[in-house]
């Protein structure tokens, strides 16, 4: 299969084949989706109904309003850098052999081991749920040390189980160690 990647290795700045005014047409629709995305955020967050909480002052407005607004801005100015001729510079090369095929074990190992923690979640509750699911796709992407990926993720599933319940107050399910916890 030949390559049909223009070859910018001649051109320090990586502009071959755009023009110095205008930029690169093709650009201008992630500007554009980047804005769009920020306006449907100012539009979803100017339809929140206010909150009548004495704990939050604020309620849910001001992050989708400001994160809307950011977006706004990256795409003003990522369509000002475009029209100015700028492009990103053409990758160097990465680690990975193209010419190998794709593994589908190690696919298949995750999609089972997701859905074998999310059926698992109700029942056993969140620590050993998630313990198993960091257990597993630690071995599905090629961990063998068993005890040690099993540890870290006990540790890994009690830090966000005690991160949510006590920083955001969120409870997550404790399962069959309902009381212990």
């Amino acid at each position: 299969m030949s390559d049909l990647t223009p070859d910018r290795t001649a051109d320090p700045t990586g502009s071959a084949g755009v023009e110095s005014k205008g930029g690169d047409r093709a650009q201008y629709g992630m500007c554009a989706g980047l804005a769009g995305l920020g306006v449907l955020l100012l539009v979803d967050a100017a339809r929140l109904a206010p909150v009548q909480s004495s704990n939050d002052a604020l309620g849910p407005k001001p992050v989708p309003i400001v994160l809307g607004v950011l977006l706004l801005v990256v795409a003003l100015f990522y369509a000002i850098d475009i029209w100015r001729g700028g492009v990103g510079a053409a990758e160097e090369g990465e680690d990975v052999d193209l010419s190998a095929g794709s593994d589908f074990k190690t696919v298949g190992l995750l999609v089972v081991v997701f859905g074998v923690g999310a059926a698992l979640i109700a029942p056993l509750g969140w620590v050993i749920a998630g313990s198993l699911l960091f257990w597993g796709c630690a071995f599905a992407l090629g961990n063998r040390h068993h005890i040690r990926g099993l540890a870290i993720g006990v540790a890994i599933s009690l830090i966000t189980f005690y991160a949510f319940a006590i920083g955001l107050g969120v409870n997550l399910p404790a399962g069959i160690l309902d009381g212990i916890l």
